[in-house]
């Protein structure tokens, strides 16, 4: 494990604060226990993914410390973790010892063997994967199931985390800031990488060597392909075609865990043709809306409705919807063409806490809309100082949904076809930008990245 970027001040306060938070619940547990979960196997257990230590762990510790846990028992920390053994050094190269890390995180440091007992009765956060649920059930003598909170301490422990990990400190947004220079530097090569002929996986592979080179890795699976009316495209074989437009949303983690989570969408020849320039000057307009409306005391789902208005707008202007703009939000048919939501929290995940489902991403008292679109809105929140988001608008041309029989009155009511059909080298289009709340309004982390359509020929064309 290197520790050359733990920072102990910053992980001290952390937990301070986590306890904070967790003395205000009316059901506060007097003993916690967070675990970093176990390795996972790719196709047998001697060959396994990479480790990445469950986030709410590596919120409290910063290491990636497979098996590990962290306890606090009436206010006292203990990193619970694997001693070295002798056989470490030759295949993996020195450790710290537990002395050491202990030294670093600021708190005691025991052998693994005495989890169970220490952990017995304390509340918990589900890992997100079976293996590391059997293992975590074990220690806390009770089974753990990803999705659930069975004990009402462990959803105070949810709702203290959820409170903590919402505001990023001054440690996190340096790393999303830099999350968000590994992804500048990834689509400007991208953009530069693409030509007719080529396969996406050309693509793919020349944004994630900037990550490589960094030292960073992909924060998601990445989606690189022409086929941008489907939201998660993780195929890359598609030979690019003078044309084409390449729809590539990738994002870069920080070797501690920290996320950024961005869209660019570009023509493969290095020139939108009419056609394009004028759709993606609808997604544009709703990406900067949006930006400028971000502020303390936003709530998000009204920045959802002003990105939908905007959509809904250019749809009427382009031909491809019938009516009044506002009435056509009010009954959903704008997402006919934007299905998804505007964007979702940022920070140590990708969408930051969606672990703990609904409960970090919609405040107390709201619960998600019924209605086609609107139901895929991952976050309804007021906006905070220090909060990170994603503001992602998008227009997509689906089939499957212009021919779903749920929405055949809409289509049929509001749908010009043949107007649409003037727009076939449209497929999918979306902007996506990584955004911090600060007191007056946004910092725009990936403004280096282009998106005004001359500034994106440019770039394709370099």
């Amino acid at each position: 494990m290197d520790l050359h970027r733990v920072r102990t001040d910053v992980l001290h306060d952390r937990r301070k604060r986590l306890l904070t938070h967790l003395a205000s619940e009316p059901e506060a547990p007097g003993k916690l226990a967070i675990f970093a979960g176990q390795p996972r196997p790719r196709n047998y257990l001697a060959n396994a993914y990479p480790f990445r230590a469950e986030s709410h762990f590596l919120y409290l510790t910063g290491l990636h410390a497979m098996g590990a846990a962290l306890v606090c028992d009436g206010g006292v920390w203990t990193l619970y973790a694997e001693a070295p053994s002798a056989d470490d050094e030759l295949w993996h190269g020195p450790s710290p010892s537990l002395e050491r890390l202990g030294d670093v995180l600021g708190v005691r440091c025991r052998p693994l063997g005495e989890l169970a007992e220490a952990a017995r009765g304390a509340a918990s956060l589900p890992t997100s994967d079976a293996g590391s649920n059997l293992a975590q059930s074990a220690a806390l003598g009770r089974e753990i199931r990803y999705g659930q909170l069975p004990l009402p301490g462990d959803v105070a422990l949810a709702e203290a985390m959820v409170a903590v990990r919402l505001v990023h400190d001054g440690l996190a947004l340096a790393r999303l800031k830099e999350a968000a220079e590994a992804a500048r530097e990834a689509h400007l090569t991208g953009m530069a990488a693409t030509e007719p002929g080529l396969t996406e996986h050309a693509v793919r592979a020349a944004m994630e060597a900037v990550f490589l080179r960094r030292g960073c890795t992909t924060s998601y699976a990445p989606i690189v392909t022409t086929h941008g009316e489907v939201l998660h495209h993780h195929g890359h074989g598609n030979t690019m075609r003078a044309g084409d437009l390449l729809l590539a949303d990738v994002g870069a983690e920080t070797e501690d865990g920290w996320a950024s989570d961005v869209t660019r969408t570009w023509p493969v020849s290095g020139r939108f043709s009419p056609t394009q320039r004028a759709v993606y000057d609808v997604v544009l307009a709703a990406n900067e809306a949006v930006i400028q409306r971000v502020k303390p005391g936003a709530r998000w789902r009204d920045l959802h409705l002003t990105a939908s208005r905007v959509l809904a707008r250019g749809l009427v202007d382009l031909g491809w919807l019938r009516g009044e703009p506002d009435g056509l939000v009010e009954r959903g048919v704008h997402a006919l063409f934007f299905p998804h939501g505007l964007g979702h929290l940022l920070g140590l995940d990708v969408h930051d806490m969606e672990d703990l489902g609904d409960r970090a991403g919609y405040a107390k008292g709201r619960t998600r809309s019924s209605q086609f679109g609107l139901s895929y809105l991952r976050m309804d929140r007021d906006l905070v100082a220090g909060m990170g988001v994603t503001v992602e608008p998008g227009l997509y041309v689906v089939p499957a949904i212009l021919k779903d029989p749920r929405f055949s009155e809409l289509v049929r009511a509001h749908v010009d076809r043949e107007a649409l059909a003037r727009f076939s080298d449209v497929r999918g289009i979306r902007i996506e930008d990584d955004v911090i709340v600060t007191d007056t309004g946004a910092d725009v982390l990936s403004r280096g990245i282009p998106k005004r359509p001359s500034e994106v020929e440019q770039a394709v064309a370099a």
